[in-house]
């Protein structure tokens, strides 16, 4: 249902979704690609404030894997969960609740 809404929404700016996955073994559940080349990171995670961790840990890892140019077009890195609340860690990555996607 996510990646779904995810694609709703990015079609509606002309983007597209992807799904990450390097050689090391790094995976992002989705990257939405603007026509512009901003793009966003998205983990979605329905557990634990561990799983939460891991999440960011993975999508800060992912800015180390791009190029330099590439991670300056990146606009955010989020962490979709099954929670109630939305918030922004100290590392500046978005905890977004599912229920809070809506155009």
């Amino acid at each position: 249902m996510a990646i779904r809404d995810l694609r709703i929404y990015a079609d509606t700016l002309d983007g597209k979704v992807y799904h990450y996955r390097d050689s090391s073994g790094l995976e992002i559940d989705a990257i939405v690609e603007l026509p512009n080349e901003a793009w966003a990171a998205f983990e979605i995670k329905l557990g634990t404030t561990k799983s939460i961790n891991e999440a960011a840990a993975n999508l800060q890892k992912l800015l180390t894997r791009v190029t330099p140019a590439k991670a300056t077009q990146c606009v955010s890195l989020n962490v979709l969960i099954a929670g109630t609340s939305s918030y922004t860690r100290k590392d500046n990555v978005h905890v977004v609740s599912l229920g809070h996607l809506f155009a």
